[in-house]
């Protein structure tokens, strides 16, 4: 029998396998299962992107190319960061990747080591954790409240790190949260990174993203010491519906780039090419069918904040989400209650009896670090996500 390393032991299995299985399953059957759990635009990808990628197959670029990524694409990315973000960086200082879970595995392989704590606030992407430990990190979660937004401050960051800190991994705009940092908070946040001389990894996914005249803060743009700890991940995936592409990227000081460079040409080579030049198209091309797509989300999140508002009275709740396309879904004041005698014990309970009973798929907070708890995403069409909602608020006034 093959002896499994301790390394690929430390991942834990998904949480949310048996929901997926069991809405897939009812899918299958024929019935209408409403899914709030997508975590992609569902839109198409702009058609503009879909021609520069069969360009490419045409004009016979399915060839290798450097490791780090195209030249070009990469010379658009540090044209992105100085047009968006106001960032001056190299192409030497960008690696190109296998979308933006790739880059931040590559970021974790080059700064953690065995024993090293990486400070994750808390809701989390559930692969933050995951990472760290396969890398033998010690995740240190820091609470944020639903009070202050979901946000950590400065002081609890502060209060957080310790002799075997290694790493900040900061999410904003955030998933699951939606929580968008202001300028003031993010500064506050560089100013003890910088005092501790703490590497940030800075998940910016979800940059565009943002609604209510909020604009994106890199913590790279703070200042150039925060600039050189920081390594910033972004990618293509969130901004231009372009999840399947399989394309993020990362910019950071020049000796961590050609060292992630060289991890990357011995893990997978260079990104799909093809891909490249969509992504290449992206960047450089008409930003309309983006805007569009924002709009829509903010649309729907504006909706589904006034049908919320309106379930308070039930005994739900929210946390106002400020960007990306998710809401957390207070519900633990079902917790207790039963459903043909069966208890409601917890977030994966309440969100495997909501499929069960209303055919309606939500992702547990206990996958996130919050079980109190269920992430809901926008990311469907307005008339299913009222449908879903009307179905959440029956399950609830089911139980007793």
């Amino acid at each position: 029998m093959i002896k499994l390393t301790k390394r690929i032991s430390r991942i834990s299995p998904s949480m949310t396998l048996a929901m997926s299985a069991k809405s897939a399953e009812m899918k299958a059957a024929g019935e209408k299962v409403i899914n709030f759990g997508v975590g992609e635009p569902d839109f198409n990808t702009p058609e503009n992107i879909i021609q520069a990628a069969k360009d490419a197959m045409d004009k016979g670029y399915t060839k290798y190319v450097a490791a780090a990524g195209l030249p070009a694409l990469k010379k658009a990315v540090c044209d992105k960061f100085k047009r968006d973000n106001n960032l001056d960086y190299k192409p030497s200082q960008i690696v190109i990747s296998n979308g933006g879970k790739h880059a931040i595995l590559n970021a974790v392989a080059a700064v953690v080591e065995e024993g090293d704590e990486v400070i994750i606030p808390s809701p989390y992407w559930l692969t933050y954790p995951e990472v760290v430990r396969f890398f033998g990190g010690v995740p240190v979660y820091v609470e944020t409240t639903r009070e202050n937004g979901f946000k950590m401050t400065a002081e609890q960051l502060e209060a957080a790190i310790t002799d075997k800190t290694a790493m900040l991994i900061f999410n904003s705009p955030c998933n699951p949260t939606g929580a968008v940092y202001s300028e003031e908070e993010i500064k506050a946040i560089a100013a003890v990174c910088e005092k501790h001389e703490l590497c940030v990894l800075s998940d910016e996914m979800y940059e565009k993203l943002v609604y209510d005249g909020l604009k994106h803060y890199s913590i790279a743009e703070v200042s150039p010491k925060i600039k050189e700890l920081t390594i910033l991940v972004n990618g293509v995936s969130k901004s231009y519906a372009m999840t399947g592409w399989r394309l993020g990227y990362l910019a950071a000081a020049e000796p961590v780039a050609k060292a992630i460079g060289s991890f990357q040409s011995h893990a997978t080579s260079n990104v799909n090419t093809i891909t490249q030049y969509a992504a290449l198209a992206a960047l450089e091309g008409d930003q309309t069918p983006m805007a569009e797509m924002v709009k829509a989300f903010a649309d729907r999140r504006e909706k589904m904040i006034e049908v919320l508002d309106g379930y308070k009275q039930f005994g739900l709740d929210y946390v106002k989400p400020e960007g990306a396309f998710y809401v957390m879904l207070v519900v633990d004041k079902f917790f207790g209650k039963s459903l043909n005698g069966k208890k409601v014990e917890g977030s994966m309970d309440f969100a495997m009896d909501l499929l069960a009973e209303q055919k309606v798929a939500a992702t547990p907070g206990i996958c996130f670090g919050d079980d109190s708890c269920i992430r809901l995403s926008y990311a469907l069409s307005m008339e299913e996500m009222v449908e879903g909602l009307e179905r959440i608020k029956a399950f609830c006034l089911s139980l007793k």
